[in-house]
């Protein structure tokens, strides 16, 4: 009899247990995207305003593109590899209006951070039209399809740099030093259908701007000031 009403009440208990950590999986999946918009805007308003920061600084208003990737960690896709999410803006050539962001993530086998660190952040600027099209197809990699440098750190830094993306990284107050070569460059299918309640390819959201939500105007707008351009009409 005993054993009865234990089965009576947890069965139900716990049918109703899974259900909420389902639901509660999904509105934390759902949320995803917003969270990693949210940590971009966070980075890069850190990197915009670090003294160490002047080639950025300078040379962002002739970018094509941004690419910001919060957190860039060991191990995160496979044993031995490293890699993360980041999110991509582009500059319309003839308005000047920024857009986006588009989603992605970034794997490489052996990426380097330095010992000690476990997570880097990572602001990318793309100089180049090779650069923003070949970031725009299902995949591309930095160092093969995409040339790619560190960018100077410090205020006598060189000015003289002809490369497709531009790199800056930091991780515990430490600057450059983290090699992105061999680093692949995915399109996030799922995170971009999340955000904008559509399938939309990098195309469809920083070109053709058939897909906008207004949740990621804030870090445009911040974009658009630190390039020195007009803010992003609402």
């Amino acid at each position: 009899m005993r054993i009865n009403l234990v089965k009576r009440f947890t069965l139900p208990l716990a049918a109703g247990l899974i259900g909420w950590l389902a639901l509660a999986n999904v509105a934390a999946a759902a949320n995803e995207p917003d969270e990693l918009v949210s940590k971009a805007e966070a980075s890069f308003r850190d990197f915009q305003n670090d003294p160490n920061m002047q080639w950025l600084r300078d040379n962002l208003g002739r970018a094509k593109a941004v690419m910001i990737a919060p957190e860039m960690r060991k191990a995160a896709f496979v044993v031995g590899g490293s890699g993360g999410r980041a999110v991509l803006l582009a500059r319309d050539p003839n308005t000047g209006e920024w857009s986006g962001p588009a989603f992605y993530t970034i794997a490489n086998a052996s990426l380097g951070l330095q010992a000690g660190v476990d997570k880097s952040e990572v602001v990318m600027l793309v100089m180049t039209d090779n650069g923003l099209t070949s970031l725009l197809k299902t995949q591309a990699k930095l160092g093969g399809d995409i040339s790619i440098a560190v960018g100077p750190v410090g205020s006598g830094a060189e000015r003289g740099i002809t490369t497709d993306v531009v790199s800056f990284s930091r991780s515990k107050g430490i600057y450059g030093g983290l090699n992105l070569n061999g680093t692949i460059v995915k399109v996030s299918d799922e995170r971009n259908q999340k955000y904008y309640g559509q399938k939309a390819s990098p195309t469809d959201i920083l070109v053709r701007h058939t897909a906008a939500n207004d949740r990621g105007d804030a870090l445009k707008n911040q974009v658009a000031r630190a390039a020195g351009q007009a803010s992003v009409t609402q």
